[in-house]
């Protein structure tokens, strides 16, 4: 069965983030029937101003409105099977982790943990304070996983954009989806 997952990009710094997880999972789309793209009011702004460049979505990305709650994905009868939010801003990872539903990302979110499905946040933020931490421990109580935008080393990355792959190759896995990444002790495995 092929997957449905929702991509949110929030209006946190990381933007890089988010479009090297575009471009990996655009490599990946017969493994998936589609992939749901919902923005932040800032989001797109902060896109343009870290990466010089618009968004432009392609096959297989369907981009939403953050007020679009006609949008499959806002109820639990959907079989969207996976949220990944990427960057997390602080304040959305708040609003999530209170079960404060304003927008489509932060709605989405609360479908996905009443389902018991998969809810990866990347948030980009330091340091944490004790009021990021509390939340983040609201969201992993509840089923979500946090996975912090810290890059590994250990496959010498030589690049900015090797380095964040990290990151991305570690929110793929999460997301049980099947590609070639680097493996502690080893090089890319085989798929």
């Amino acid at each position: 069965m092929k997957r449905k997952i929702i991509i949110a990009v929030t209006g946190a710094s990381g933007s890089v983030y988010a479009k090297i997880l575009f471009n990996r999972l655009q490599q990946e789309k017969e493994q998936f029937e589609e992939i749901a793209v919902v923005f932040s009011n800032n989001a797109l702004d902060i896109w343009k101003y870290e990466l010089n460049e618009d968004f432009h979505p392609v096959y297989p990305f369907r981009v939403y409105e953050r007020d679009d709650f006609y949008a499959p994905f806002a109820s639990g009868s959907s079989d969207f099977d996976t949220l990944i939010v990427c960057p997390c801003s602080m304040g959305t990872l708040g609003r999530i982790a209170n079960g404060i539903s304003d927008d489509l990302i932060t709605r989405a979110a609360d479908v996905i943990l009443k389902e018991k499905r998969k809810l990866i946040l990347v948030p980009r933020e330091t340091p944490y304070n004790l009021i990021h931490i509390e939340n983040m421990k609201q969201i992993t109580l509840a089923g979500g996983m946090i996975c912090p935008a810290t890059p590994s080393f250990y496959s010498k990355p030589e690049t900015i954009e090797s380095l964040v792959e990290t990151v991305v190759e570690r929110i793929i896995n999460l997301a049980g989806i099947s590609i070639r990444s680097f493996q502690w002790g080893g090089s890319k495995e085989e798929e």
